[in-house]
């Protein structure tokens, strides 16, 4: 049994079987449209609140998503759970709270409730600092209103862009998407609400990018890529819940996986906290998966496992169960057991305290303050990423020491030019619930690409859509390439509109066959490209698309820049990049496809992933993973790195980095290693270690990485994870694929690592860090 309090193993020895029931499960009061897989089928009709007092009777585990099912306001909101939260202490015979838990990935998503840009935008950041604050104040507005739980970061290392929920992931990259997540945890944990990591595990691997399809991983990608960032995220990150993956591996569903949710997680890494079901998953066990004849059998099945809580409901943990165990075919200890774990968790939250919710709710709650607005700001300058630029950027800004010439006349065409939701991820509360309630409006200021590129410029500036986002429709072509013709400059916005299940190109069961860009949306670009304007390409998306085309292709637009769902900030700050008041430092997080049937593709790669004389079939990227351009030149120099290092040691890498140009400028300075020769296949090239610097015109800083040889860890033939002995290369590059030849990165330095293989343990040092220096 897990080791808890006196007080809570006293509470759970008062418990009836019922009441124990009612603790790990959730209650969904306002069950409305689709914001969930299968939703629609698995609605119970628990959503009735006239029902509560009986609902309630036992006690509740978690209320679902108060805030963020449909549009409430939320001081009024607060005011009712308030009063529910006392109802439940008055009135229920153990007088315990719920948990209530809402959804955060960029925001709360709640009605009025600030927008931030996407994690794939955090990702092209490369900013954890900066993710952390972002954090911060989510879990602070989340705290004011009486939410203990977030059901956020996704910890899904992208394997394959055709999957609908790469918007929701950070990167291609284990150890970026473990810094970053970590950094997410923290934040949102400093404000006093439990993170909650998903999807546990391999959940971005479905086969063929197909939501909820298949993985077929094999144990070493599963213990070298996937698991890294969720262990990094639990000891560096201290986070206090994790949810499973709906995915199977192997034949085995993750719900019902007592290998990964008991054996790995609990006993081999020692987590304490909740472990929650993703909405459904337990009845999926018996629905999607068959593995489980019915509800009942299903949640003993996810019980033995190790899922502690049911969300969204109670469909399988309770009568279904209950059955069971009065019958005598499961063992009430392993409901004991997550009984426990729930009420450590309230415990841990406060909510076991006598005076909990005796203060007043909160009257006038701000939830899109300007700090929240700055930080989205912030966020979105440093995530855009600038492909391609032949001089046409930026156009100018009023800055005299960088005065240019700028366009007196300006055309901004497309679909996602002026539409607000074009901006946002497809777990922003404006494209997940807000779609299904038209009536409302969006909650929170927010300009469109065109209104904010408006007060940007001092320009006359003409607008035509073009088309849509999809769809066939080219009545709108003739007027838009006109407007171009007209002008001296056109700026054409594409891209995708996020969604869920079919409504939407791009997020969760969105998954597409193609990357390419939706719609006859090239059709029109290269339309406008015909016209002889110079034309610049804004790439508004939830994943990377295969755009080659426009960067290398004959006939293509002056510039190119990618933007993964910038949030409610994210026009200004295309704005700025275009006008030169914004120099772009983004990084692509994951690399830029070649085409659809290149994939799944991943930078990390052995020699035989990539291009070689034995395929006729090139799966190279057209940008790789850390391409991102500026408005300045930064060069790398005088590499120093230690010669030798004992494995299971740290070794120090130094770097100057100087920034040539005329404009300040962040660069992300990007550390490289290979292992040349090791008993398992490995990657031709690795991130070892980012750190974003600023440099202002002219300048240099040095930068000194002390990078513990873990970063070369992998699972040997015994499938035990060490650091190999053996020679290691390093170097410095502007992206995976940069060279000393091209003048993009250092020469390769060699690092030895000496001594006995060395074992991982979870004491080990996983993070790398570094010291700037001018």
């Amino acid at each position: 049994m897990p080791a808890v309090s006196e007080r809570v193993r006293a509470l759970h020895a008062q418990m009836t079987l019922d009441e124990k029931l009612a603790q790990i499960v959730g209650y969904w009061l306002d069950q409305n449209g689709v914001t969930a897989p299968m939703q629609s089928e698995m609605a119970s009709g628990q959503q009735d609140a006239s029902k509560l007092t009986d609902v309630t009777k036992n006690g509740l585990g978690h209320y679902t998503r108060v805030y963020g099912t449909r549009p409430v306001d939320p001081n009024e909101r607060a005011a009712w759970l308030w009063d529910e939260q006392r109802r439940l202490k008055r009135e229920t015979r153990l007088g315990i709270p719920a948990l209530v838990h809402e959804e955060c990935l960029t925001g709360l998503a709640a009605w009025k409730a600030a927008a931030f840009p996407t994690p794939l935008a955090w990702g092209a950041s490369f900013d954890p600092e900066l993710v952390y604050d972002m954090a911060a104040s989510i879990g602070e507005s989340m705290r004011e209103l009486g939410v203990h739980q977030g059901l956020a970061p996704v910890l899904d290392v992208i394997r394959d862009p055709r999957w609908g929920r790469v918007d929701e992931c950070i990167a291609e990259d284990p150890y970026v998407v473990g810094v970053l997540g970590t950094s997410y945890v923290r934040g949102l944990q400093s404000a006093g609400v439990h993170a909650t990591l998903k999807h546990f595990i391999g959940y971005s691997a479905s086969r063929a990018g197909r939501n909820h399809a298949p993985v077929s991983a094999g144990p070493r990608e599963v213990a070298d890529v996937f698991l890294p960032p969720f262990e990094m995220a639990l000891f560096d990150g201290g986070a206090r819940s994790v949810m499973n993956s709906y995915a199977e591996i192997d034949g085995v569903p993750l719900g019902s996986s007592a290998e990964y949710l008991t054996e790995l997680l609990r006993e081999r890494w020692g987590f304490d906290g909740v472990v929650v079901a993703d909405y459904f998953a337990v009845a999926f066990l018996e629905v999607m998966h068959a593995i489980a004849a019915d509800r009942g059998a299903a949640a003993a099945a996810a019980l033995t496992a190790g899922i502690d809580i049911e969300l969204p409901t109670g469909d399988a943990y309770l009568a279904p169960l209950a059955e069971q165990i009065r019958a005598g075919e499961f063992d009430e200890a392993f409901v004991d057991r997550a009984v426990l774990r729930a009420l450590a968790q309230k415990e841990e939250l406060g909510l076991l305290e006598a005076d909990v919710f005796e203060d007043e709710p909160p009257t006038n709650v701000d939830l899109d303050s300007p700090r929240h607005r700055e930080l989205a700001r912030r966020l979105a300058e440093e995530s855009i990423v600038l492909l391609s630029n032949d001089g046409i950027l930026p156009l100018g800004e009023k800055d005299a020491a960088h005065k240019k010439a700028a366009p007196s006349r300006i055309a901004v065409i497309g679909p996602n030019a002026h539409r607000a939701e074009a901006l946002l991820g497809c777990y922003s509360f404006a494209n997940h619930v807000l779609a299904h309630h038209p009536e409302f409006p969006i909650g929170f200021e927010i300009a469109t690409f065109l209104e904010a590129f408006t007060a940007e410029v001092e320009a006359e500036i003409v607008y035509a859509q073009g088309t849509d986002v999809e769809g066939t429709d080219r009545s709108g072509f003739e007027e838009a390439v006109a407007a171009a013709t007209g002008a001296e400059v056109a700026v054409v916005v594409v891209g995708d509109q996020a969604g869920l299940f079919g409504r939407g190109t791009v997020g969760e069961g969105n998954d597409s066959e193609t990357l390419e860009l939706p719609g006859v949306q090239r059709e029109l670009v290269e339309a406008l490209v015909a016209s002889g304007t110079p034309v610049i390409m804004i790439a508004l998306t939830g994943r990377p698309y295969a755009i080659g085309w426009a960067l290398d292709g004959e006939r293509r637009p002056a510039a190119v820049l990618q933007s993964f769902f910038p949030g409610e900030e994210g026009a200004a700050a295309l704005s700025g990049v275009l006008s030169g008041r914004v120099n772009p430092s983004g990084r692509m997080p994951v690399s830029l496809p070649r085409a659809a049937g290149a994939q799944p593709f991943t930078y990390l790669h052995p020699p035989l992933g990539g291009v070689s004389e034995v395929t006729a079939t090139d799966p190279t990227p057209v940008r790789p993973f850390g391409f991102g351009l500026s408005y300045s030149e930064i060069t790398y120099s005088d590499l120093v790195v230690d010669a030798e290092a004992t494995a299971g040691g740290n070794f120090t890498a130094a770097v100057t980095v100087t920034n040539s140009g005329q404009r300040a400028v962040d660069d992300i300075v990007q550390l490289y290693g290979h292992d040349v020769v090791a008993t398992v296949t490995r990657p031709v090239v690795q991130l070892l270690a980012f750190q974003r610097v600023t440099l202002d015109p002219d300048a240099s800083v040095t930068v000194t990485f002390s990078v513990p040889t873990q970063r070369f860890a992998f699972s040997d033939r015994s499938m035990t994870r060490i650091v190999e002995s053996g020679d290691v290369e390093v170097w410095v590059g502007a992206n995976a694929t940069a060279t000393e030849t091209a003048g993009t990165a250092t020469r390769r330095a060699t690092v030895a690592i000496t001594g006995d293989a060395h074992v991982l343990e979870t004491s080990d040092r996983r993070l790398v860090t570094a010291e700037v220096s001018h």
